[in-house]
């Protein structure tokens, strides 16, 4: 392959940070689009869709960092603490995902847990943006094979999920 032909595949997305930043795009315009419903009956069942497909993205997501990125950023910089805060920080959207998933829409507490992961994933997208990812670049972190690998990662966790629904 030609030095502009792997140029250009690296601004198709295939950058670890950009496909990560991706996500984290995503996942803020469903929860905009969580809040600006009304709560109406007539709702409950696109509000369901959506916290479930908020739910999914943010595993996946996690998912492939643990797996992938974060493993990679930890060997190349030196900030444990940032990094166990970071997987703490997942582990505890993980718990409250987990709550939402064994609830509906009109259950008590039902929009206050998600309006809480939104909080929580707002303030962890802001350390990883402003944080991680400069020190993995300062560090030259490999984004570009890593983003191969997470969205190599992030397909199978795909078909994984469409299999077992």
């Amino acid at each position: 392959m030609t030095q502009a032909k792997q140029g250009s595949k690296q601004t198709h997305g295939l950058d670890a940070i950009a496909l990560l930043k991706e996500d984290h795009t995503r996942v803020k315009n469903l929860f905009e689009q969580f809040e600006a419903m009304s709560g109406g009956d007539e709702e409950a069942a696109a509000k369901d869709g959506l916290v479930k497909r908020i739910c999914a993205e943010l595993m996946r997501h996690a998912q492939v960092e643990e797996e992938v990125f974060y493993p990679a950023v930890r060997k190349a910089i030196d900030d444990d603490k940032m990094m166990d805060e970071a997987e703490v920080e997942h582990a505890s959207a993980e718990d409250l995902i987990i709550q939402l998933e064994s609830m509906e829409p009109g259950d008590d507490q039902y929009d206050a847990k998600v309006m809480v992961l939104r909080e929580m994933i707002e303030h962890h997208v802001a350390e990883e943006e402003e944080e991680m990812f400069p020190k993995a670049v300062k560090a030259k972190v490999d984004t570009a094979a890593l983003g191969e690998a997470l969205s190599q990662r992030k397909q199978a966790l795909r078909e994984e999920m469409a299999e077992s629904a």
